[in-house]
């Protein structure tokens, strides 16, 4: 059996500077993102710091530059499809501006909770608070808390306009294919994403001069929807029942499908469904799902501007994805 390898030493910044040729000043300003340092220099420790393997002291540099170059997260209810993916879109932008990510899981229902998450990110230096799913009630404590630090979420400012006209362009695909009746399913009415889809679809059924139909409520989750199945089945079956339903998401979406045909109705035969987030398995649900998918990579991009001051950025606008769960009610 070969013997375990050895670690090799740890490369520190005099061995940095000795590859590349440059002062240890120079390291450290390279490190820490000075701007005056030619591009030619910057690249040649990059790649000595790279081909040492030199990883950077965060704690340390810290210390010497007020700033521990991390974004702080307060994610909940992460199980779900739009929190799970945020996370790691988050990732991602916060990389690609040389950042890092810290993050902290709490009760988003919880203003304790939250704070208390916002409390042990703040203990780790973060230059700021990016929060997901947020409730109403505890991001405007956060905001109201002055914790001395920029804070805003996934979904702030134009975000919540995009998340509007997505459940918007739902709706107003539904009533191009002739539905005249179309009820919703929403989700928990503390969570912002929520209010900001129900305005959205409530707006479009108001433009085309169309009654606001029935609403059903669910928690995001496809058991919700199921839950849903035997009420809407029956509304399904009733005299001017609705013949279509946009889901505030798609994991309500598949919820409600299934049960539905637990129930004997057929989508989109007797009833169409559309949902929300398009996520990975949309097109392949039974039958696949209309949707409307988000510029989540753009939206989380922004996100990172917003905490370090950076340029604005413009997520593209959200886009409706036709699969085979709308058709024209039967009769056109």
């Amino acid at each position: 059996m070969p013997e375990p390898a050895m670690p090799r030493p740890r490369a520190g910044m005099r061995e940095v500077a000795a590859r590349a040729g440059v002062s240890t000043q120079t390291v450290s300003r390279v490190i820490n993102d000075h701007p005056h340092i030619r591009p030619e220099t910057r690249n040649r420790v990059l790649d000595a710091m790279a081909d040492l393997g030199y990883r950077v002291n965060n704690a340390a540099r810290t210390l010497g530059t007020r700033t521990s170059r991390t974004l702080g997260v307060i994610a909940s209810d992460a199980t779900l499809y739009g929190p799970s993916v945020g996370i790691a879109a988050l990732e991602t932008s916060a990389r690609e501006a040389g950042r890092w990510i810290a993050t902290a899981y709490a009760d988003a229902s919880s203003e304790a909770s939250v704070r208390e998450a916002a409390d042990r990110l703040l203990g780790q230096g973060v230059d700021g608070l990016i929060v997901l799913a947020p409730h109403a009630t505890t991001l405007a404590a956060l905001l109201d808390a002055r914790l001395g630090v920029v804070i805003t979420a996934l979904h702030a400012d134009t975000g919540a306009t995009r998340q509007e006209e997505g459940a918007s362009l739902a709706v107003d695909h539904l009533v191009s294919l002739g539905h005249r009746r179309i009820a919703r399913v929403v989700g928990p009415g503390d969570w912002l994403e929520a209010r900001w889809r129900d305005a959205g679809g409530a707006r479009a059924l108001a433009a085309a001069g169309l009654e606001p139909g029935v609403r059903w409520s669910g928690d995001w989750t496809a058991a919700s929807g199921a839950d849903l199945a035997a009420e809407v089945a029956a509304a399904v079956r009733s005299v001017d029942g609705p013949t279509a339903i946009a889901a505030a998401n798609d994991q309500m979406a598949l919820g409600l499908i299934a049960g539905l045909r637990a129930a004997g109705l057929d989508v989109p035969g007797d009833v169409s469904i559309a949902g929300f987030d398009d996520n990975p398995d949309a097109a392949f649900y039974h039958p696949a799902l209309t949707t409307v998918g988000l510029d989540l990579a753009g939206e989380a991009r922004r996100a990172v501007a917003a905490v370090l001051g950076g340029d604005s950025v413009d997520p593209a606008p959200p886009v409706l994805v036709a699969r085979a769960s709308t058709a024209p009610p039967r009769g056109i």
